[in-house]
């Protein structure tokens, strides 16, 4: 897939804007009835999906400042930002988390007895049938987009889905009678969430610290070889975005050889690395001569 451009970027803001609708949909069901049930983790699945919504304003604002064209100040462009911002869903996260977590300990040595119903599982299993929907298409689009956010936000949601699964589990623990578990499971839910952000952060830390995209050094090295005239190459970095991959690299060629030749050869270097991999926005060929 080629690097991002206007139609990619209104894609992704029209698939953020309806699961932001639909998250925030499921949020209410599960805090207002969580609310009215007294079940403390019924009530932080809802906070973590409302927390979902939030972080799909995010993901709204960080691709908008992504798609801004290069200007003096960004001559890279302002792809990044769309990692940047793929850190504040992380950061959403560990609050949630830490939230969650004291409320659980609270419950643990102040217990509140949960009224379940049927209600109570018709709505987990409802909102849960709607996050695996959300969960697989906002992943899908994310990988087929190459968004850092969608993919990011798919996590994000993913997470809800377990901490949904574990609330199931307690209200059915709760109605045999082991009320201790809805601030067991809440806890639980919290080191879900912990561990979403953690794996967001992972991601987005690979990129902002120029961690090579391109792993496969041997490739690259096939391709500026099949370019005539090329003697031999080395010191080949990447940097960048998986859908924005920045190149440079040495080539040596016979030390006799005209400028123009040279010019001729770094043009066709770096129109072969971008026809075999079309992320690749930008290459810098440094031109050497080969000692015999």
């Amino acid at each position: 897939m080629v690097s991002k451009g206007a139609k990619e970027y209104a894609a992704i803001k029209l698939i953020l804007f309806w699961i932001l609708l639909l998250n925030w949909g499921v949020a209410a069901a599960k805090i207002i009835y969580g609310l009215l049930s007294r079940c403390t983790s019924m009530t932080a699945d809802g906070i973590h999906s409302f927390a979902d919504g939030a972080s799909n304003i995010i993901c709204l604002v960080g691709i908008y400042l992504a798609s801004q064209p290069t200007d003096s100040d960004h001559p890279y462009g302002h792809k990044k930002y769309e990692t940047f911002f793929s850190l504040g869903i992380a950061i959403l996260l560990f609050l949630a988390a830490f939230n969650l977590g004291r409320e659980g300990i609270s419950r643990l040595f102040h217990p509140v007895l949960p009224d379940i119903d049927t209600g109570s599982f018709l709505v987990m299993l409802a909102t849960m049938i709607v996050n695996v929907a959300v969960m697989r298409y906002e992943y899908k689009k994310g990988k087929e987009l190459q968004s850092d956010l969608l993919v990011s936000d798919s996590l994000h949601t993913r997470a809800d889905l377990l901490t949904s699964l574990s609330v199931v589990i307690t209200l059915v623990a709760v109605k045999l009678g082991y009320t201790f578990i809805d601030p067991v499971a809440t806890l639980l839910i919290a080191a879900f969430i912990t561990f979403a952000g953690f794996e967001i952060m992972r991601e987005g830390a690979r990129v902002l610290c120029d961690s090579a995209p391109i792993d496969d050094i041997k490739r690259i090295t096939d391709i500026i070889m099949s370019v005539e005239g090329v003697q031999a190459c080395h010191k080949i970095r990447s940097r960048g975005r998986p859908d924005d991959i920045y190149l440079d690299l040495h080539v040596q060629v016979k030390p006799n050889m005209h400028i123009d030749r040279a010019h001729r050869i770094s043009y066709a270097i770096e129109a072969k690395l971008k026809e075999a991999i079309p992320e690749i926005s930008d290459v810098v060929v440094h031109m050497e001569p080969k000692e015999e």
